[in-house]
């Protein structure tokens, strides 16, 4: 069945905090009025509190759709004021590791992702949630929030993915495993992990993590590094990285519509890079919660 076609009016919302927002957010203007989309309004927003209540006042106004520019945390910050909306969710993809636009095919270079947005097609897609908070992409615990909680904003801005990959070495050395208890409504699976990563989407960090999870499926994924030790958390990542044969061999994964987590000790909770949560929590998925721009097929 043919979808509506996409708005040609859209609002945009830029994090010019984001890694490279502020470079390029006169660009993006330019480029969609070119492209065709007519902006009601634009705003680079240079605080990143700021950004949920901009896009809620867009909703709000009546915007046909709202472009977001920014990373991964600027998505999952915004997406709450689009559930239940009459609004499509427009993504620029300008952070560090742009997962979500990963798991959405989008391309990554602003001009493939500005003519997703002016003649792609809209998609229904899922979203997580912890608890009353939605997040598109993924959540985790263990060494990923403790880098999230305390890398330096010019390392991520200026290094990106390497950046990243430094400070987790430094992290590293003062992390500790932890007790895992997953309730899946019928059974409770115990054992100790070094990680926890809660997918909506097959990416994290910018790596395919996942051949299960993907933003239609209408199940959460929560995978886990078993074991006790750090080494086979780094040969994990590295496996998966590197996309090796035995890439799943050191995590196990559970699907389903919602799970109860839980830890000792407790955990924080990083969902889409910004740390927003604590253990025990429920996670679960919310089925075709909002529509997004996507590219057309072929």
């Amino acid at each position: 069945m043919e979808t509506k076609p996409l708005p040609r009016q859209a609002v945009l919302i830029v994090n010019a905090h984001s890694r490279r927002g502020q470079d390029l957010f006169e660009q993006a203007r330019a480029k969609l009025e070119a492209a065709g989309v007519t902006l009601i309004a634009a705003h680079a927003v240079e605080e990143p509190e700021r950004m949920a209540p901009t896009v809620r006042q867009a909703v709000e106004s009546g915007a046909p759709m709202v472009i977001v520019g920014g990373g991964d945390g600027s998505m999952s910050g915004t997406v709450d004021e689009l559930v239940g909306k009459d609004c499509v969710f427009g993504v620029l993809p300008l952070g560090t590791a742009n997962s979500f636009a990963r798991t959405l095919g989008l391309p990554l270079d602003l001009d493939g992702a500005v003519q997703a947005i002016a003649s792609g097609t809209r998609r229904r897609v899922d979203l997580g949630m912890i608890e009353q908070d939605y997040f598109v992409n993924a959540a985790s615990m263990g060494l990923s929030p403790m880098i999230g909680r305390t890398v330096p904003h010019k390392l991520k801005r200026y290094l990106g993915r390497v950046g990243y990959l430094i400070w987790a070495l430094k992290c590293s050395v003062g992390f500790r495993p932890f007790r895992l208890t997953i309730d899946d409504g019928t059974k409770q699976h115990r054992m100790w992990s070094t990680e926890v990563r809660i997918l909506n989407g097959r990416y994290h960090g910018g790596v395919e993590l996942s051949d299960h999870a993907d933003v239609d499926t209408g199940e959460i994924v929560v995978q886990t590094v078993v074991g006790r030790s750090k080494a086979q958390l780094a040969r994990d990542w590295y496996a998966k990285f590197l996309k090796l044969r035995d890439r799943d061999a050191l995590t196990q994964e559970f699907h389903g519509k919602a799970f109860r987590i839980d830890t000792k000790p407790r955990q924080r909770i990083s969902i889409d890079g910004e740390v927003l949560a604590r253990t025990p929590a429920t996670v679960k998925i919310a089925a075709g919660a909002v529509e997004v721009a996507v590219p057309r097929e072929g």
